[in-house]
Parts: structure tokens; sequence; C-alpha cells
């Protein structure tokens, strides 16, 4: 027989021990454990890992890692999945160019008593408003106007000894001031109102006048700003249906009209969008009030 291929023994060779551990063959796992990753596969077996491998309490995994940023385990899909903080969404509230996201103005919960007796008890309130103050511009402007003219007129009528012409103009400031307050009133009692279901507009002190319309008959609906609507915030709505004569169509100077429009187009189309919205504005203020 001729002797063996390779090198001689020599029990001094430095890289024995390395030739050894390089040549061992590979030894069967058990198939139950995965190939390689086990929880019964042994270090010495080869390269194996553990159900935690790469997501433990290594840098930048932990709770106290690199990102301090927690992970957790998603039981069905066996998987580690980020536990994002309120404080890393902060940078996230606003885009590129530094815009932010449409903040909803609050509104009432309930409606008030003069709006109370319109609505039937499935409907649900979103909100009232009442025109703008620039709605009262004439009657103001009339009242000061008055005041200054017809002061004035009696004062010098007073001066020429004519008592009947100085009682005339001070009935006729007394008329002036009544219909500033009448408009004044006017302009209180009338409110645009909106539901999940239709938009109103109640009006008159003796003579009420309830304007209505659906919501899903609104086939088109727009607002119109003009340079001073635009620097004190108001506007005129303009709302059609289908083409057909209707007793709501203009409503004219509605304060934030932007907020309002908006308001409106999400109620006809995103109405489940609206009712999360309010169900978890009403779940925070009770959260609020039990602390």
């Amino acid at each position: 027989m001729g002797s063996p291929s390779g090198p001689p023994f020599d029990p001094d060779d430095p890289d024995r021990a390395r030739r050894e551990r390089d040549t061992e063959p590979i030894p069967r796992i058990d198939p139950d454990d995965g190939p390689g990753y086990g929880a019964g596969a042994r270090l010495s077996d080869g390269p194996s890992f553990s159900d935690d491998a790469g997501y433990g309490a290594g840098p930048g995994y932990a709770g106290e890692g690199r990102s301090g940023r927690a992970w957790a385990r998603d039981p069905e899909a066996g998987y580690l999945h980020p536990e994002i903080s309120e404080e890393e969404l902060a940078g996230l509230r606003a885009d590129a160019s530094g815009a932010t996201p449409r903040r909803v103005l609050p509104l009432e919960d309930e409606p008030s008593s003069l709006v109370a007796r319109y609505l039937f008890p499935t409907e649900r309130y979103r909100g009232e408003w009442k025109r703008h103050w620039v709605h009262l511009a004439t009657p103001i402007i009339v009242g000061v106007a008055a005041t200054f003219v017809l002061g004035y007129l009696s004062g010098f009528l007073a001066g020429q000894d004519v008592g009947a012409l100085t009682t005339i103009a001070v009935l006729l400031w007394f008329a002036v001031m009544g219909w500033v307050a009448w408009r004044v009133a006017d302009w209180w009692y009338d409110r645009f109102i909106l539901t999940n279901k239709r938009v109103m507009v109640v009006n008159g002190i003796i003579t009420r006048r309830v304007a209505m319309m659906p919501l899903v008959r609104v086939t088109d609906m727009k607002y119109e700003q003009t340079p001073a609507g635009r620097a004190l915030n108001y506007g005129t709505f303009v709302l059609e249906s289908a083409g057909q004569e209707q007793a709501l169509r203009e409503v004219k100077n509605l304060p934030n009209p932007n907020e309002l429009y908006l308001r409106v187009v999400e109620e006809m189309y995103e109405p489940q969008a609206v009712e999360a919205r309010l169900g978890k504005e009403q779940d925070e203020a009770k959260a609020d009030d039990g602390a």
C-alpha cells in the first residue's frame, strides 16, 4: 500500500487545529428547528440564530439604543415593528414648504335654543353661524351719521327758538336709532345651520323664515370673496340644486368662508371622517375633564 496523501503529521504544527476545524463535517440538524435557526442548534454546529436575533437589546434596536425607538413584536406577522412616539411625529406635521395641516375650529356641542326647535331627533347637529359683523356696516354708519347730523341740527334749531322743529329732529333721531336696533336684533337671530342632512338659514324677528336644502340635492356650491371680504374674512355662499328654483341659494356675509366651505364639503363627501373626528374630540374632552 502507498502512503496516505498529504503532509506528515507534525504535533507542533500551529495550523493543525485550524485545518481540523475547517475540514470537520457539519452535523445534521433537526428539521423541526428550521434550517440553522432552531432553538436546539449549537454554536459549534455552524451559524445559527436565536428567535430574537437582530431584535434584542442591541445598539440601534433597543429602547436605549441609538435611535431611542422602542420595538414591539407583532404576534401574527412574526416580526418587529417600531412604536413611533408623538415627539418623533412632531416633525412630520408640516410639509416641505412649511405648510401645516388644516386645523378645524371648535364648535358648540349642542344647538342653541333658537336652532334646536328646527332640528328633528335623528339629525346630527354640526354647527351654526351668525353673519359677519360687516352685515351691520350700513345700519351702524347710518346711526352714527344720524347722531351727528340730527344732534347738530337740534342744537341749531334750539337757538333759533323753533321748538317744533327741534322736537321733529329729536323724534327723527329716535326713529333712526329704532331702525338700527331692529337691524341688530335681526342680525342676532339670523343663523346659518349645518347638520349631517341639510343646510338651513333661519331669520326674522316677528315673521320667521326657514329656508332649507338637503345635502344630497346640492349639485354645486361655491363661495365668493371680494378684496374687503378677504381682508375681513367673510364671503358669500352660492348653492345650486339640479337647476331648480330653491329657497336657499345665496347666503351673504358668512364668517370664515374657507372653513365653512370645507365643513360642508366634508359633510357631503366624508361623513364617516366627520363622525370619527368629533368622536375623538369628545373622548379627549372627557379625558381632560377626568384629569
